[in-house]
């Protein structure tokens, strides 16, 4: 069976094959083929052109970008934030906005129950009442005071008279005795003419006795002369009998200045100026060259002008004004401890992150939200160091926000450079101190303004993803334009003495005065 099969398939292999002859159809199928294929070779090498051309438009404009530009894929939208918090603690009375509200500078936020200090504005207006009415009874004190002045004057001028006086009395007692001592020496001289006359009988012994009661009348006044030179000499302060027996009337120059009732009086008179703020030049000046001082204060030496001119600085005074102005400090603070009641917004914002509610004990300082800007808007871009060489101050950059696409740029300007990239600023900066370093391409933040960004028509949000670039290739505008860094801005200049102020008061030297 095997055999027969293998004869059979030989004698087929072995069979002629019939040669097939082509026909009218297949001719003209194979010409129609020939003619698709010569007419579709040019079409082609036109579609091929074509698409290569219209390849070439569209990716060029993006080549030369790349060749006079520089971007980056890792920049953020920034803002500044204001936490706002309480200037004074106190009980949450409402909350007049929620998340994601709009507000303007100066809207009131939060209201805080005003009833405490409401009442603590009450009690500084009655401390001050009372200061003011103390400033009045200081005014009043000062008066007296200076009226207390002018007497002690009166009384030092009127001792000093005295004393004059007393000095007239001393020589005119010493006249007196002078003229008893003439008297009594007269009696004296006639006494011994009328002994020697006496036993030739030219006198009677009633003329004698006469003559001698004389003398002993002369004698009694001219003791009592001497006695009353001697109790003046006492009662200025002298020795009774002068160093010189024979002068008498032996008295210092400026007896009238050392005397103690002058002395005590120019006391009471140094005591009632120096309540009044008035003090002398030295303390060991005369009466007369303390009053010749004090009336040296007017040209004319006006005592009326003079006190007016002390009064107003008399101790007295000036605490009752300090006293004054303290109360209208305290008072102010209370006016305005209760306008901060009020926590109002100070920029124009949307409102986040609250978290306070009506009825919450808030204390001074604790963040209750925040207001994010909308209007200082900006853009820190994260630039390879690698590609900061041509970047400057002032270029012009285009910045295509993921959130609007790239049909919507947003124009701006680098503005700074931040000094530092992101992980030397980090609060545990990285060290790198160790063999197995390996090294990475740092990012520097460069700040980039906005220059026509409105956030009425496209806000844009914080966080958002940017994408800039930068055409570093133009010149650089604006200010400090070309620079990396920005000039020192005018800022105001602070006290740079931080010495800790005397422990002690400030002593006031003898012969200070107020003008």
């Amino acid at each position: 069976m095997n055999a027969g099969a293998t004869k059979s398939q030989e004698t087929q292999e072995s069979a002629p094959i019939p040669k097939i002859q082509p026909t009218e159809a297949t001719s003209a199928q194979f010409e129609s083929r020939v003619r698709t294929r010569e007419w579709k070779k040019p079409v082609a090498r036109l579609v091929i052109t074509v698409c290569a051309v219209a390849v070439v438009i569209e990716v060029w404009p993006a080549i030369v970008l790349s060749m006079n530009t520089v971007s980056t894929d890792d920049a953020y939208v920034n803002s500044h934030v204001t936490f706002l918090a309480p200037r004074v603690s106190g009980q949450v009375e409402d909350v007049l906005v929620d998340d994601n509200d709009r507000v303007s500078k100066g809207d009131v936020l939060v209201r805080l129950d005003p009833t405490p200090y409401q009442i603590a504005v009450g009690q500084k207006h009655a401390a001050l009442v009372s200061a003011q009415a103390d400033l009045v009874a200081a005014s009043a004190n000062a008066h007296g005071l200076a009226a207390q002045a002018r007497a002690n004057r009166f009384v030092l001028e009127n001792t000093i008279q005295k004393v004059d006086e007393k000095i007239a009395n001393l020589r005119s007692s010493v006249a007196t005795y002078a003229s008893q001592q003439a008297a009594l020496d007269l009696a004296r001289s006639n006494l011994r003419r009328a002994e020697e006359l006496a036993p030739s009988g030219a006198i009677s012994q009633q003329e004698l006795d006469i003559t001698r009661q004389t003398v002993k009348a002369d004698e009694a006044n001219v003791d009592e002369a001497l006695q009353l030179i001697y109790a003046n000499r006492v009662s200025l302060g002298l020795n009774a009998k002068p160093s010189k027996e024979h002068d008498l009337t032996e008295v210092p120059n400026d007896l009238d200045q050392t005397y103690s009732s002058v002395r005590a009086s120019l006391a009471k008179l140094i005591e009632s100026n120096a309540e009044l703020g008035y003090f002398t030049t030295s303390w060991v000046s005369t009466p007369k060259q303390v009053v010749e001082d004090f009336l040296k204060q007017d040209p004319q030496g006006n005592l009326d002008r003079i006190f007016a001119k002390i009064i107003p600085n008399a101790p007295l005074i000036k605490q009752a004004e300090a006293k004054v102005l303290q109360a209208q400090r305290d008072l102010e603070q209370a006016e305005l401890d209760l306008l901060y009641c009020d926590i109002v917004s100070e920029i124009d914002g949307v409102v986040t992150r609250r978290n306070v509610n009506p009825g919450n004990n808030v204390q001074v300082g604790e963040s209750l939200m925040a207001v994010r800007s909308l209007s200082e808007i900006w853009i820190d871009a994260n630039f390879k160091e690698t590609q900061l060489t041509h970047l400057r101050i002032g270029q012009r950059v285009e910045c295509g926000v993921d959130m609007y696409g790239t049909e919507v740029p947003f124009q701006g300007r680098i503005t700074g450079f931040t000094m530092g990239t992101g992980q030397t600023l980090a609060l545990l900066p990285p060290q790198n101190a160790t063999g197995n370093f390996v090294k990475i391409v740092q990012r520097l933040p460069v700040r980039i303004e906005l220059t026509n960004y409105n956030p009425t028509e496209k806000p844009l949000f914080v966080g958002l993803s940017v994408t800039p670039r930068v055409f570093y290739k133009e010149p650089a505008t604006g200010g400090n334009a070309g620079e990396y860094l920005r000039p020192n801005s005018p800022l105001p200049k602070g006290n740079l003495n931080h010495a800790l102020a005397p422990s002690s008061p400030v002593e006031m030297k003898a012969g200070d005065q107020h003008e």
